[in-house]
């Protein structure tokens, strides 16, 4: 009797300890849930700043009445958060608040603004497939914060999307130098704040897991970094144009007004789903997770604006997805390589083949379009 207690003991403590922490359906349908909400705010927000840049076409100032807008929401919602659950939001030192958010905030601020600034001078087409190439400077970072590990196939990844980033400008009747250099640029600094910001709001200790409370931190620092930008380039301009301050009625000033605040709003879902995502998974997870998003967006682009798009062009970006979806598969490999170890492939197998399924989803969406 004592040796049947014994066994049924054994037994369900290694049920016990070999149960996934998370259930892959429950895991699968939350990160799903994130991404379908990220894709709504960011297609949205890039069609309407397109849009509102040739009506008003200060750009950096547009990103800091933005940028207002989203730290007087947090800070409404952080309030109501206190009141409600009648616990203090977190408050950082200055020692880590300046350590672990600045580098979030300062490059945060270069990525919107340099990406809104481009819309003065490129098609939302060639500045998607440009943006797309974040998730080679994020890699590159992800390496110098020892996120990742240095191999040979990030090589072949970074060389993969660079060349599909060249098919894709090649001869682009709407190639504009500066503008296509504001975005890498932009695609540059992206690449550091979300590997920072992944950092930032996966450290316990911080207590920024909350979106809300990660962009009342970092918004401080992205005002900052662009202010003095905004000023230099369009302070003049923007102090004796009728678009702002020098308006011609209040119908006018209050139609500007409104076009802010809508952005302003649309900006802060982006951020926030942004944040959510990267809590629960990585930052390469959301460069990654943007690869539909991108077609869609280019699709959109190419329907709604005209944007002309050559097969040398499909050929490019189609390219250029292949070395991000090169970059995944090899992430789920390794990461199912390192779970058959604790009993955990099934979840890494999952995903492996989702992943292909995707894949091949977006290569018959190419083939369809071409």
């Amino acid at each position: 009797m004592l040796r049947s207690i014994r066994l049924l003991r054994r037994g369900s403590s290694m049920e016990a300890t070999s149960s996934p922490p998370r259930p892959l359906l429950t895991s699968m349908v939350k990160n799903g849930i994130l991404i379908l909400v990220f894709y709504g705010f960011s297609i949205t927000l890039t069609f309407c700043n397109k849009k509102y840049i040739t009506m008003y076409p200060y750009p950096l100032s547009m990103t800091i009445c933005h940028l207002l807008v989203k730290f007087c929401l947090a800070w409404l919602l952080r309030s109501l958060l206190q009141w409600w659950r009648q616990t203090p939001r977190p408050e950082l030192p200055w020692r880590p608040y300046i350590k672990r958010v600045a580098l979030t905030g300062v490059a945060g601020s270069l990525d919107i603004g340099l990406s809104n600034w481009s819309f003065e001078f490129i098609s939302i087409s060639l500045y998607t497939m440009t943006k797309s190439s974040a998730v080679v400077f994020i890699l590159l970072f992800a390496i110098v914060f020892r996120i990742e590990e240095r191999r040979w196939s990030l090589i072949a990844v970074v060389l993969l999307i660079s060349t599909g980033l060249l098919l894709f400008t090649y001869k682009s009747t709407q190639f504009h130098t500066g503008g296509f250099l504001l975005v890498l640029l932009a695609s540059f600094v992206s690449g550091a704040r979300w590997t920072a910001a992944q950092v930032a709001t996966q450290r316990a200790e911080l207590g920024l897991a909350n979106p809300v409370d990660m962009i009342y931190h970092v918004q401080p620092w992205m005002i900052l970094a662009l202010l003095p930008l905004a000023v230099v380039f369009e302070g003049v301009e923007v102090g004796t144009t009728a678009n702002a301050f020098r308006a011609d009625s209040a119908e006018a000033a209050l139609r500007t007004l409104g076009a802010l605040t809508g952005g302003a709003l649309l900006a802060f879902g982006l951020e926030f789903s942004e944040y959510l995502l990267i809590h629960h998974t990585s930052s390469l997870t959301l460069s990654v997770s943007g690869i539909f998003k991108e077609i869609c967006t280019i699709y959109l682009a190419s329907q709604i604006h005209s944007d002309p798009i050559t097969v040398v062009n499909w050929i490019g970006m189609f390219t250029c997805l292949s070395g991000i979806g090169l970059h995944c598969v090899l992430k789920f490999g390794r990461q199912a390589r390192l779970e058959i170890r604790s009993a955990r492939t099934i979840t890494s197998l999952a995903k492996v083949v989702g992943y292909l399924a995707i894949l091949l989803i977006i290569a018959n969406l190419l083939l369809g379009i071409i």
